[in-house]
């Protein structure tokens, strides 16, 4: 499976951006996706997941602002970002969840992400 995340920019704080991961192969409807993020200087974090019966998932830090959506019939997965702070500025990825196998492998490779950024 691969995976290409689109849709980042720089917006200003309270804006909006949505986001979309396009993924190959029929695997992808199956698995529970997910929405990760990597600012500078810190780990990749999960801020979002929906599973194959559209149940949602949310991290404290983006709920109520963030929502996550799929497409199966276009491999499609979306996350819609509301009232962005600056703590919000990333790079941001899709992936399933979870992503890695217990060797610490990832199940899929990571795509190149989408960088966002929020300025205040």
């Amino acid at each position: 499976v691969q995976l290409q995340a689109f849709g980042g920019g720089l917006v200003q704080a309270g804006g909006s951006l949505r986001l979309s991961c396009a993924g190959s192969g029929s695997i992808f409807s199956i698995n529970t996706m997910g929405w990760y993020r990597q600012a500078p200087g810190k780990l990749r974090e999960l801020v979002a997941t929906i599973n194959s019966g559209d149940r949602t998932n949310y991290d404290d830090s983006v709920k109520g602002r963030f929502t996550i959506s799929r497409d199966n019939a276009k491999n499609t997965v979306y996350l819609q970002m509301n009232s962005l702070k600056p703590e919000d500025t990333a790079v941001y990825y899709c992936n399933r969840n979870p992503a890695y196998t217990s060797w610490g492998t990832p199940f899929w490779p990571w795509g190149p992400g989408t960088q966002v950024t929020v300025s205040s």
